[in-house]
């Protein structure tokens, strides 16, 4: 009988004592607490700006080890929405995103790497426009902490940028728009 208690609290105590593992998060799209903003330059004259307005997807982080964190996004390319509908109906078709060929993009990470002051590296696989390329992100952490729900949330911002040659979009629109500069906020709720 004393040797059962012995293991039990033994065992317990090796329970209690595990290390903390990481905390898996679905980014907050219903609540609209996570953007996907995108910005290019209109012939070298302006900026073109807007966003994706359907995505979703998981990350995982853990505060003692961040290298083990993991993220996966897919973005819904119809609904891309620059606040013009006869724009947009032109961005989605024929010699752009030809989202009825290609109706998704998405990111899935290899690595995260932490530097200084909150800031860290993502790298992963970016499939859009149906070519899949590797993309690095820059990352900051925003905050972590209780909501009012009674949840608990985590939030990061990211910029990167890529050349739309790169992924198979050959329209010229001059040399200023060559490239597509990317906004994310991505704001998870721990599950």
């Amino acid at each position: 009988m004393l040797r059962n208690t012995l293991l039990a609290c033994a065992l317990a105590s090796s329970l209690t004592a595990a290390p903390l593992m990481a905390e898996d998060y679905a980014i907050d799209t219903q609540g609209a607490h996570a953007f996907i903003q995108f910005k290019i330059k209109h012939l070298g004259y302006s900026w073109l700006l807007g966003r994706f307005n359907e995505f979703g997807g998981d990350f995982s982080y853990d505060e003692k080890d961040p290298s083990k964190a993991k993220v996966k996004v897919t973005i819904q390319t119809a609904s891309l929405d620059s606040n013009h509908a006869e724009r947009d109906k032109h961005l989605r078709g024929k010699g752009f995103l030809e989202v009825k060929e290609y109706p998704q993009a998405t990111f899935v990470s290899t690595s995260f790497t932490e530097q200084a002051d909150g800031k860290a590296v993502l790298k992963g696989d970016f499939t859009f426009h149906g070519v899949t390329k590797p993309l690095s992100i820059d990352v900051t952490h925003v905050g972590a902490g209780n909501d009012p729900w009674g949840g608990y949330r985590r939030g990061f911002e990211g910029r990167t940028s890529f050349a739309l040659k790169d992924f198979g979009i050959e329209r010229d629109l001059g040399p200023a728009s060559q490239e597509v500069e990317l906004y994310l906020s991505v704001e998870g709720i721990r599950q």
